[in-house]
């Protein structure tokens, strides 16, 4: 067994199917045909990733292999070959399914990196189309979705906090999730049929935030016209999440602090203690141990919330989860735009697993959103996808983002930016022409090419339209 690409050249003169398997070496597992009939008989048979057949053959010619290898092979790609090129017959083949078509007489390295991208665009339709089926919640918890590693150990945690009425403590960078995880624990919990009351602590006005969480008396301050309980004890027998914990001032710490620990609440101008018996998840993006060392955050309260930790990891950190997340946000907003949109194209779904996603899930969401009301056709192609991500005048990296991140990985996202920048610019400086881009970069052209597919460009992107 064996896990190299297989490749199938089907060319009437041997010469030239001996020249395919030289170029093609030890990378791929070539099987060759002399004619149509025999590549038919071979289609049938046994699986093919790409298959290069030429078009001009007796028997059955290259168009009938084409016909047949997507009737029985659909994902398979098929590369045609010619000596009689034309755009005619280009857009021809193209439009009855073939990947791309090579001009006789061609460049070895053109037709090894036609041929490398057929195999990667084969692989890329295979994984979207298992997207699907692994959204039918083999890798998720509750709404929560991802297969990676990573993803698969938080789910543990997940399990067992979410069986244990404890206090959790979800930490993580801005747009990783971090409410969608306090829902997941609590609806996976015996206080699933009670409240889950959601507060985000930094955007209520810094006066009104005792008020809300532990309730007033009438009375209590200018505009208590009315007693009104707090948002504790509306999540009696629920949860209640405090969303950007570490941006409580520290008076409400010392109150916060109080109630964790007494299990009870006094709204504010009452002295009556009132039991509450509500779950408490928080979370923040913050360090809190280096907010405690500032002095911006109670050391007692911060114990007293990390009683069981859950980190959540960056979509950087789990990018193997890309494709997966993808695929159910396109779902997701074509249900809700009613668009008849059910699947990203190999380019798009190239792009994004490329690309760094600073904001993370969140992030990623709303570029596909935004590339699903805008597609017209069933597929999200490259071009509906924000700039940034397809790599289109993306400008320097923000230097907020970079500090956020370890020194390696900073400057190894500042390299692959500047790497894909000067690629693009000497591409178009020379037309697409690899030979010169190559002499001018000062490396061989081989070297050149693997940079090109390391970083999503080809080479006919920046040629001339004849």
């Amino acid at each position: 067994m064996t896990d190299r690409p297989s490749v199938l050249v089907v060319d009437d003169k041997e010469n030239m199917r001996h020249l395919i398997t030289r170029i093609l070496g030890d990378a791929y597992q070539v099987r060759t045909a002399e004619d149509g009939g025999r590549a038919l008989s071979l289609i049938q048979t046994q699986p093919f990733d790409v298959v290069v057949t030429d078009i001009r053959m007796p028997g059955a010619d290259g168009f009938e292999v084409l016909k047949a290898v997507k009737q029985h092979a659909p994902t398979t790609e098929v590369i045609l070959m010619t000596a009689y090129a034309s755009v005619p017959k280009a857009v021809e083949a193209i439009k009855e399914g073939a990947y791309d078509y090579l001009p006789k007489p061609f460049d070895p390295d053109e037709a090894s990196l036609v041929v490398a991208r057929a195999v990667e665009r084969k692989r890329l339709k295979e994984q979207a189309a298992s997207l699907r089926r692994e959204l039918e919640g083999i890798y998720s918890f509750q709404n929560i979705i991802g297969r990676s590693a990573p993803m698969r150990a938080l789910y543990g945690l997940l399990e067992r906090a979410s069986q244990l009425d404890i206090t959790v403590l979800i930490t993580g960078e801005t747009g990783t999730g971090k409410e969608l995880v306090a829902r997941a624990i609590h609806h996976d919990g015996p206080r699933k049929d009670r409240p889950f009351i959601a507060v985000n602590c930094g955007a209520l006005p810094s006066e009104l935030i005792e008020s809300e969480l532990f309730g007033h008396a009438r009375g209590a301050f200018t505009g208590a016209v009315e007693t009104k309980a707090g948002l504790f004890e509306a999540a009696s027998g629920g949860t209640i999440f405090l969303d950007e914990i570490g941006e409580l001032p520290l008076s409400v710490q010392v109150k916060l602090n109080r109630t964790l620990q007494d299990k009870e609440v006094r709204r504010v101008g009452d002295a009556v203690a009132r039991c509450i018996d509500a779950r408490v998840i928080t979370a923040t993006h913050r360090d809190l141990k280096a907010e405690v060392t500032a002095g911006r955050f109670r050391e007692d309260l911060y114990y007293r919330l990390n009683v069981f930790p859950v980190h959540l990891p960056s979509l950087r950190e789990r990018r193997e989860d890309i494709p997966l997340l993808a695929m159910h946000f396109v779902q997701k907003a074509a249900k809700t735009y009613r668009q008849p949109v059910d699947g990203l194209e190999p380019d798009a779904l190239r792009a994004l697993t490329g690309y760094t996603w600073p904001g993370n899930v969140r992030q990623l969401e709303n570029a596909i959103e935004r590339a699903v009301a805008i597609t017209t056709g069933s597929r999200v192609g490259p071009d509906a996808l924000p700039p940034e991500v397809t790599g289109g005048q993306q400008g320097a990296l923000p230097v907020d983002h970079l500090v956020k991140m370890p020194f390696r990985e900073a400057v190894d996202l500042a390299r692959d930016r500047a790497s894909r920048d000067y690629l693009i610019a000497l591409l178009r400086e020379f037309g697409g022409n690899v030979t010169r881009a190559a002499e001018r970069a000062g490396m061989e052209r081989e070297s050149l090419h693997r940079l090109l597919k390391r970083f999503g460009l080809r080479s006919d992107d920046f040629k001339e339209s004849p």
